[in-house]
């Protein structure tokens, strides 16, 4: 006859004989509810099985009665998505910016399909915001170098800045001190005149010795007054806005470097409807003309 174990004077339960330390454990059945669940999942998990695709196989998966896909599901909605995304794609292809902000719907599209592939292509360089950072422009402010229009946006990145495309936007900026086309105390010179184009504290003399020599050898591009012109793609020098900072020290770099950046050539990487999405969106930020 088997042994029946102790029961716990407290409790009333038997314990499983097992004991630690003078701790005995009592054999405490499962509440019914928590087995009733139990079993439940046991069922669900079968019914599952022989409903769904469930268990892998050499070449393939078992199908399931229902032959039920969501890979299928899925296929099918992002067909839809790209049918439903083509119709407003053609109204977008050339449109006006007076033409799209007459239409919420199409504004709409065109703003949420830019934002997406912005933070898809753009954001590594210039920030998930736009905000942009040292040697990438900031996209939120009102400062273009080949213009903010929406036909000027949507050509830059179409072909791109110092890219391989044949209409690629450029400019390039002499390495004054690199390529030892100015004296090293001429670079001095002419760093305080840039501090005083924009309107910072700039040594008086030396910014009067390098007038001449900004005017023959930067005026072409940045203008006499150092505004800038945009047919060539140079930067407003009076206006406080940096794209490798506005120090002594990094403007001096600037002038001895020439340093300019490249955007790519979006126009052969991306289809025409996401390039004219994204100019859309850029334009949005707030900076757009």
């Amino acid at each position: 006859m088997a042994k029946r174990n102790e029961i716990d004077q407290a409790t009333g339960t038997e314990t499983t004989g097992h004991e630690w330390d003078g701790i005995k454990e009592l054999n405490t059945p499962l509440p019914r509810w928590w087995l009733w669940v139990f079993y439940a999942t046991i069922v669900w998990a079968i019914g599952y099985w022989v409903l769904y695709p469930a268990w892998p196989l050499v070449t393939g998966y078992t199908q399931g009665v229902l032959n039920h896909s969501q890979r299928a599901d899925v296929a099918q909605a992002v067909k839809e998505m790209k049918t439903q995304r083509a119709v407003q794609g053609k109204q977008l292809q050339g449109a006006t910016l007076q033409q799209i902000e007459a239409d919420p719907n199409l504004l709409q599209f065109a703003r949420e399909a830019g934002k997406s592939a912005f933070g898809d292509n753009c954001a590594t360089c210039h920030g998930s915001g736009a905000q942009g950072f040292k040697g990438y422009p900031n996209l939120n402010d009102d400062i273009w170098l080949w213009g903010g229009t929406l036909d000027d946006i949507r050509h830059t990145i179409q072909v791109g800045v110092r890219s391989a495309h044949p209409e690629a936007r450029v400019s390039q900026m002499p390495a004054y001190g690199r390529d030892a086309l100015l004296e090293k105390n001429q670079i001095a010179d002419l760093t305080q005149y840039v501090l005083k184009l924009s309107g910072q504290k700039a040594n008086a003399a030396a910014a009067a010795r390098a007038e001449p020599v900004f005017k023959e050898q930067c005026a072409a591009c940045h203008g006499d007054d150092g505004r800038g012109k945009r047919e060539f793609g140079s930067p407003n020098l009076t206006d406080r806005e940096w794209l490798y900072g506005g120090s002594a020290a990094e403007i001096r770099t600037q002038i001895e470097q020439g340093r300019g950046g490249v955007m790519p050539t979006w126009g052969t990487r991306l289809d025409a409807m996401t390039v004219d999405a994204l100019a859309v969106y850029v334009h949005s930020l707030g900076g757009g003309e």
